[in-house]
């Protein structure tokens, strides 16, 4: 994956994270809850994209 995709990627994340907490009525707890998932989200999807963590599936938690 090229920096230029991953850069694209991330602008279009937070185009569309801002849409839904500027547009869509929630509760603050629900926007909060919302943020901090695609937070991880995109922590863990940087962490594979950049090869520092492989793949999710292989994890296991007992």
């Amino acid at each position: 994956m090229s920096l230029l995709s991953i850069v694209v990627s991330l602008v279009v994340v937070g185009v569309i994270l801002w849409l839904v907490n500027t547009y869509i009525p929630m509760d603050g707890k629900i926007k909060q809850v919302l943020n901090v998932l695609v937070l991880i989200v995109v922590c863990v999807w940087l962490l594979q994209s950049f090869g520092i963590v492989g793949d999710i599936n292989s994890i296991r938690i007992r």
